[in-house]
């Protein structure tokens, strides 16, 4: 605010200047015009100008304006000073220029000052002289004296700005004289100070208000900030246990809202620790199991008979191969988040991918003879949005548990129809169903649970234990489906006509939003 008001100050000077100059200028023309036709003989123009005349008209013409007026005959000589027409008991002062070292220092200092605030700029201009009783050592009068109007702009010995302007005394062509009206010396420079004066009321409350701002800002700004920058810290480092993020309940603006972010923030990432640190014990526990049984089987297998060593071979082989699968499945499990974060959803028909997966399959050997059809009941070109390898993966999973329920001869169903705004996916078998208390809970990494068998299965069927693998995929097929904007649950079927058994199946449903139709 003080740099831009030094510069109006500046520009408003110049204008000033400018503005003075040009009211001189007619102030300098009418006292002109009215003595060459008032002061001069009107029927002899060689006559020179009336002096008496001439200070008759001058005195009431330049005293209100507060110039001074000086006429020059046409020889250049001085003929009238409004200074010299002072009314009775009337004293002109003038400040002298200092003469002690102490008073021209801080004259030195006071045009150092004025020239940066826009007072007095520091452009060289003409100084500013008396000629005495002749005028021809000014530019402006001896020019007035050839018949053009010219100005001036010079500064005193206290550096103070005089204008003058010199305006021809002449009838048609004839010039008489000269008149020169000049300003008295710091007149102007008084009202840019002024201005600077108020100016500086100006930056001053600016500054108050901006200490008062600045005091309000920092305790409703800063100090929530700094709070929070410090409980996030306190996280980081792992200070003093889990820190809570302060919130500020009474705040409804951009603070509040950070606060409410960095606690949500804060809460889900000690959720995905919480998640991470489960896992790791479950994968833990899930490991020892077949190490237990494998470790068990092999001590058995240096004192079982020789009947027996091919039973427990056949167990660690079990055991190798489950080992086996966990690890893979582990390794899957632990990349899905970071895989999922980076890729980048693209439109999938489902229809197509359903028909591919159901044809693989069809054709590859299924020693259990299980049955596979597909209903499609999804309109011409449905999308949907996300990984396409990834809802194959899903879909894989789903249809692998449900042969692992599927008698022998069984028969695994998969409906594709529209439901509402979403594409719904259901596969259907013809297993014992699942238990109502676990249609949520078989979504958790490895659950696993014992299942018998319907009375009219053989005991020959795919694996009586659900899911009989590790545990994970139905966890990770509910991840990527909840990441493609979906849900996953599982439902059973209601009992087949005749059958004795509680449940005519399992259904696992997946929905899934549908894209947007593009069209041409």
């Amino acid at each position: 605010m003080l740099t831009g008001g030094v510069v109006v100050v500046q520009s408003a000077s110049r204008g000033l200047v400018q503005e003075r100059l040009a009211g001189v200028q007619n102030q300098a023309a009418i006292a002109a015009s009215a003595l060459a036709n008032y002061a001069t003989d009107p029927h002899d123009d060689s006559k020179p100008l009336s002096i008496p005349n001439a200070e008759a008209l001058l005195g009431p013409l330049i005293a209100p304006t507060g110039l001074r007026a000086r006429l020059y005959l046409s020889d250049g000589r001085l003929a009238v000073d409004t200074r010299q027409l002072l009314a009775r008991n009337v004293v002109e002062k003038s400040t002298l220029p200092s003469l002690d070292t102490l008073s021209q220092t801080r004259e030195w200092l006071r045009r150092i000052y004025d020239g940066i605030m826009g007072v007095r700029p520091f452009a060289s201009l003409e100084p500013y002289y008396e000629s005495g009783n002749y005028g021809n050592s000014y530019h402006e009068v001896k020019n007035a004296l050839a018949g053009v109007r010219d100005s001036a702009e010079r500064v005193d010995s206290q550096n103070r700005l005089v204008l003058s302007v010199a305006v021809p005394v002449q009838k048609v062509k004839a010039v008489y004289g000269a008149l020169l009206v000049t300003t008295e010396g710091g007149d102007i420079d008084d009202i840019v100070r002024q201005e600077r004066a108020n100016l500086f009321q100006v930056v001053l409350l600016a500054f108050a208000v901006m200490m008062v701002t600045s005091f309000y800002l920092a305790g409703t700004i800063g100090e929530p900030v700094r709070k929070l920058a410090a409980a996030a810290d306190r996280v980081r480092f792992g200070q003093g246990g889990r820190g809570e993020i302060p919130i500020f309940p009474e705040r409804t603006d951009e603070i509040g809202d950070l606060a409410d972010s960095f606690r949500s923030m804060t809460t889900g990432l000690y959720d995905r620790i919480d998640a991470i640190e489960r896992f790791a014990a479950d994968v833990a526990h899930e490991l020892k199991n077949p190490l237990t049984s494998l470790s068990s089987a092999l001590e058995m297998m240096q004192r079982a008979p020789e009947a027996d060593r091919a039973r427990l071979l056949e167990i660690a082989r079990g055991d190798i191969k489950r080992l086996n699968r966990l690890i893979t499945d582990i390794s899957d499990a632990s990349r899905l988040d970071a895989e999922l974060s980076r890729e980048t959803p693209e439109p999938v028909e489902l229809s197509r991918l359903l028909a591919t997966i159901i044809e693989i399959y069809r054709v590859t050997e299924n020693p259990h003879g299980v049955k596979f059809t597909l209903r499609d009941e999804l309109p011409p070109g449905v999308i949907v949005n996300g990984q396409g390898e990834r809802l194959g993966q899903v879909f894989r999973n789903l249809i692998d548990n449900a042969v692992s329920f599927s008698p022998v001869g069984g028969s695994v169903t998969i409906t594709a129809s529209v439901y509402e705004v979403m594409a719904r996916v259901a596969v259907e078998d013809e297993g014992p169903g699942i238990p109502e208390e676990n249609l949520e809970s078989i979504f958790e990494r490895f659950y696993t649970t014992e299942r018998p068998l319907s009375p009219e299965d053989d005991g020959s069927a795919a694996g009586a234990r659900f899911g009989n693998n590790s545990g994970l995929g139905l966890s990770i097929a509910r991840q990527v489906v909840q990441n493609a904007g979906g849900r996953i649950f599982a439902e059973n079927r209601p009992p087949r006509a005749g059958a004795s058994n509680r449940s005519g199946g399992a259904r696992l449903v997946v929905d899934l939003p549908l894209a947007p139709l593009v069209r041409p």
